[in-house]
């Protein structure tokens, strides 16, 4: 039997009717998925939503199936407790998590069940309230007697999110990380449900604010699919050239930031004058340098003309050259290779386990990129190779971030040159009643996934958004074992994550 028996397959951004949803019992739905993952598929997406009378709980799995290219559908009847699945595929374990802490129901087993946002459960009824202390949790501890603590957060030193890290250590060796979010929880999938209204886009848009165009184009492509249309070809460009603008404005600052936390103070700040310039093309597109307003369902708000398209490619053609005299400048100098090498590693087979995505994957050698596995928009007509490096420490995730750089540079370049004739945009239709659709897309930081479905009114029975971040948090918490806690600022930033995007 094949790994993706007996899931119903689509393509991604591929609606298919609630009611064609294979249904089995949860014990064949805990095999299948095991199995699944064990022939090399990965879990995207495990919505649970409740029964028309609220009496049961149903759960639904989206697998993607690199090797076919298609995403595996699911669902079951969600028991009250279940027997773990992480035991047996360690990728499910925030997923179990969060299913836990939302719907009041047990993962029997699970090594490691704590909130993960501290939310009130979704199961409390409209005139119930239950006050969550959000951090408040027993965290784990060493009986070593010669072992410490060092409690870190939420609050920080700069601008940055909350989030709390608790270092177990012994000396200065960190022997565990526990990472504590759920400080930015804001309830948006619960805003989304009954949508889409007028403040479904903004909602999507703030929902992770550096991944503005990631997100966003997630949720078009969800509309778009659900409608039955397909953006013009014109929109389509312009929408992939905001997104690798994202990518290149990102980790250009991720770069500069690591440089930073060695004390390479040259590229530091040449990335952040150059971060500035690129942050400046995506306001020339639409006057929002984080693309707030750009897209919308049906196409973009914003075109392009021969004006615009002349100054842009010669910005970007200028910021390829300052980028590469900063970025080089700190991969030849030996003291900064001496810091990011073997520092914060992690194996290519633990990256696969544990179900991380994005950079953070690519640099420990795994080809995970939705751009080239499951192509969307421009990229099925210009796939782009999958950019890795197999070191999966500190220096890979600076690395690859490098060569995508150059990489979606030249994308840019490419699409502007060829930029496509005709309109931007198209009126979007009434949604499809009583249909699902699982969206990927390839955010700056990895795999996006909006998981959609829709009642028999058309509104939105449920929203289900996976951040890129939801799957590396625990992967940045194993790269810290075994390392000197000095090394947790440039480990931390090597994976850049968002508490926000995390906790919604």
């Amino acid at each position: 039997m094949a790994a993706s028996d007996p899931f119903l397959l689509t393509g991604n951004c591929e609606p298919v009717p609630m009611a064609s949803i294979p249904r089995v019992s949860f014990e064949s739905f805990r095999d299948f998925l095991i199995d699944a993952v064990k022939g090399g598929a990965r879990i995207s997406a495990m919505p649970v939503w409740p029964s028309e009378t609220g009496q049961q709980l149903n759960v639904l799995a989206v697998m993607a199936f690199p090797q076919i290219a298609e995403l595996g559908i699911l669902t079951s009847e969600l028991p009250p407790r279940w027997p773990s699945l992480t035991p047996d595929c360690p990728s499910f374990h925030w997923f179990e998590r969060e299913i836990a802490e939302q719907w009041h129901v047990v993962p029997d087993g699970h090594p490691w069940l704590k909130p993960i946002r501290f939310a009130p459960s979704c199961r409390l009824q409209p005139n119930q309230s239950k006050s969550v202390a959000i951090g408040q949790t027993e965290f784990f501890a060493m009986s070593d007697h010669e072992g410490h603590e060092v409690a870190v957060g939420p609050v920080h030193a700069g601008v940055i999110e909350p989030g709390h890290f608790r270092f177990l250590c012994h000396g200065e060796t960190v022997f565990h990380l526990e990472i504590s979010l759920g400080y930015q929880h804001r309830g948006i999938e619960k805003a989304m449900t009954g949508g889409p209204t007028l403040l479904s886009r903004h909602y999507i848009e703030t929902l992770a604010g550096d991944t503005t165009v990631g997100h966003t184009t997630a949720y078009c492509n969800t509309l778009e699919a659900l409608a039955a249309i397909q953006a013009p070809a014109r929109a389509e460009a312009i929408r992939a050239i905001a997104a690798e603008l994202e990518r290149v404005a990102n980790h250009i600052g991720d770069i500069g930031a690591l440089a930073g936390d060695v004390g390479f103070l040259p590229t530091l700040n040449y990335c952040g004058r150059i971060r500035g310039d690129v942050l400046n093309l995506t306001a020339e597109l639409c006057g929002n340098r984080f693309g707030r307003g750009l897209l919308r369902p049906g196409g973009v708000a914003f075109d392009l003309h021969a004006k615009s398209i002349d100054y842009l490619s010669n910005r970007i053609e200028a910021i390829r050259q300052d980028t590469t005299s900063a970025i080089e400048l700190m991969f030849d100098t030996p003291s900064v290779l001496a810091r990011f090498e073997r520092t914060g590693t992690l194996a290519i087979e633990t990256a696969r386990r544990i179900g991380m995505v994005g950079v953070a994957a690519r640099a420990c050698g795994l080809e995970y990129d939705i751009r080239n596995e499951f192509p969307y928009g421009m990229y099925r007509l210009a796939q782009l190779p999958v950019k890795t490096w197999a070191s999966g420490d500190c220096f890979g995730r600076a690395y690859v971030r490098w060569l995508e750089i150059q990489q979606s540079l030249a994308f840019i370049r490419q699409q502007l040159h060829e930029l496509p004739g005709g309109k931007t945009e198209k009126e979007l239709p009434v949604i499809r009643q009583g249909y699902f659709c699982a969206v990927l897309v390839e955010g700056w930081r990895g795999e996006i996934c909006h998981a959609v479905a829709t009642d028999q009114q058309g509104r939105f029975a449920f929203y289900k958004v996976v951040d890129p971040s939801f799957h590396n948090w625990f992967g940045l918490a194993l790269a810290l074992r075994h390392q000197q806690i000095s090394d947790f600022p440039l480990c931390n930033k090597s994976f850049n994550l968002s508490y926000c995007g995390h906790d919604q």
